[in-house]
């Protein structure tokens, strides 16, 4: 009973005999409420000093570990019209598979028989080559022909000219001879002259020496006529040696030039011989690419060109194929506060869309439902999304991920960091602070570096 008023019925009745009064006048609520304060305070001390894994927590999706085998679009090389398609959407295809099949849209490829045409192009090519260089090979036999010929005239020249010289000598000793003679001749016929003037001689002597004066005169003349011949002889011989060489060169580098100028036909139709070459293996690989081939083993997911007769563009997508591998792995996208945090070979925790799990990221041992991964790359650039993505495979040293799992699905990730106090998270989360996650060096290592 509540003590609200100054009347009081204490002393007409005994309140003690009423159990219920008694119950409530030796209730101690004030006691009760201390002991429950003092257990809720003992049990948040208890909790406080549990550890807590620190984490970082990013959304991601799933992928293929490696490059090659992730999805992928089939691209045609050239431009096309599609005639027929051997798959369809959702089909499984064998690396080298055929597509689809396109015919050709370009006018200089419209001949069916532009191969066939080419190659006649090219053994004409060939035989012309041939013709070029059995040229070649005759005008070198003509070259070496005259070379020899050339020394075989010079040396003739040089044999006459060598005449010449001698008959030049000769002749001016013949000179010589003649001049003394008619030198001798005319003192003799002198000293006659004066002999018969003085009635010694007679006038017959006289003569007869004045007529042998008059040979040894004519003797003398005809040496030196026979002389200025024979040095005639020895110019025109001196002319002809340098026409011969004159003539011989004039030939010989006629024949040069004739040979220079086929080596250069030669080598243009060399050149366009390996322009067909290459226009043949041109149109040989332009005609494998009429079929579109898978370039590895997966499944058509979906047909980016549709029809029969449609027109497709150089590089433009036809399909997309899905590689059937199962090496998977998670893409994820961290803050740039939290990137030095990450390391290769850290742990992450993923939920993945579709599986159920209860999750305590401060206590990944107690949390069902979660997959493990390692951290295998991190990007050094920022993505568009202004986040640094990084690469987790599976921790085969647990359990593995789903066979269900397909790229493209999404993941919860959960980056295992450092184990401190709850106290500790709490009161870092309230201040800001980035979680402490510090690798210490082992002695080995200390000892390595020294």
């Amino acid at each position: 009973m509540l003590n609200i008023s100054f009347n009081s019925i204490s002393t007409d009745y005994d309140l003690k005999r009423l159990r219920s009064s008694d119950v409530i006048l030796k209730s101690n609520w004030a006691n009760n409420l201390f002991r429950w304060a003092m257990v809720l305070i003992v049990v948040g001390i208890i909790l406080l000093l549990l550890p807590w894994t620190q984490n970082i927590q990013a959304d991601g999706v799933v992928t293929n570990l490696r490059p090659d085998q992730r999805p992928q679009v089939v691209n045609s090389v050239i431009a096309g019209r599609i005639e027929k398609w051997y798959v369809q959407e959702g089909d499984y295809v064998e690396k080298g598979d055929t597509i689809l099949f396109i015919s050709e849209v370009k006018d200089e490829y419209f001949d069916p028989e532009l191969l066939e045409r080419t190659r006649e192009r090219l053994a004409a090519q060939e035989s012309g080559i041939e013709a070029y260089v059995s040229k070649v090979d005759a005008l070198d036999t003509q070259i070496d022909a005259l070379i020899k010929t050339q020394k075989l005239k010079l040396k003739q020249a040089k044999n006459k000219v060598r005449q010449a010289e001698l008959k030049v000598g000769t002749d001016s000793l013949k000179l010589i001879a003649e001049r003394s003679n008619q030198q001798i001749t005319e003192k003799q016929w002198k000293r006659q002259e004066q002999l018969y003037e003085q009635g010694i001689k007679s006038l017959t002597e006289l003569e007869n020496y004045r007529q042998k004066y008059q040979d040894g005169l004519a003797k003398f003349m005809a040496a030196e006529n026979d002389l200025l011949g024979s040095k005639n002889v020895l110019i025109n011989s001196k002319i002809e040696l340098t026409t011969i060489q004159t003539e011989y060169n004039d030939k010989i580098a006629k024949s040069e030039s004739e040979k220079y100028t086929a080596l250069s036909d030669m080598l243009d139709a060399e050149g366009k011989l390996a322009k067909t070459l290459n226009e043949i293996s041109n149109y040989t690989i332009r005609s494998s690419m009429y079929f579109i081939k898978a370039p590895q083993s997966g499944f058509i997911t979906k047909a980016l060109q549709t029809g029969i007769g449609e027109t497709i563009k150089e590089q433009d997508a036809v399909v997309s194929i899905v590689p059937n591998v199962k090496e998977l792995a998670v893409e994820m996208y961290v803050r740039p506060i939290d990137l030095p945090l990450i390391k290769t070979g850290v742990e992450v925790r993923f939920i993945f869309d579709g599986w159920p799990s209860l999750v305590f990221s401060g206590w990944p041992n107690v949390s069902v439902g979660t997959y493990s991964g390692k951290v295998v790359a991190i990007d050094n650039i920022t993505s568009d999304n202004g986040l640094y993505r990084i690469l987790i495979a599976p921790n085969h040293e647990e359990e593995e991920w789903p066979l269900e799992l397909r790229m493209g699905s999404g993941a919860q990730g959960i980056a295992l960091l450092n184990d401190v106090p709850i106290w500790y998270e709490l009161w870092r989360q309230l201040n800001g602070f980035p979680p402490e996650f510090y690798t210490t060096v082992t002695e080995p290592q200390k000892e390595k570096k020294k």
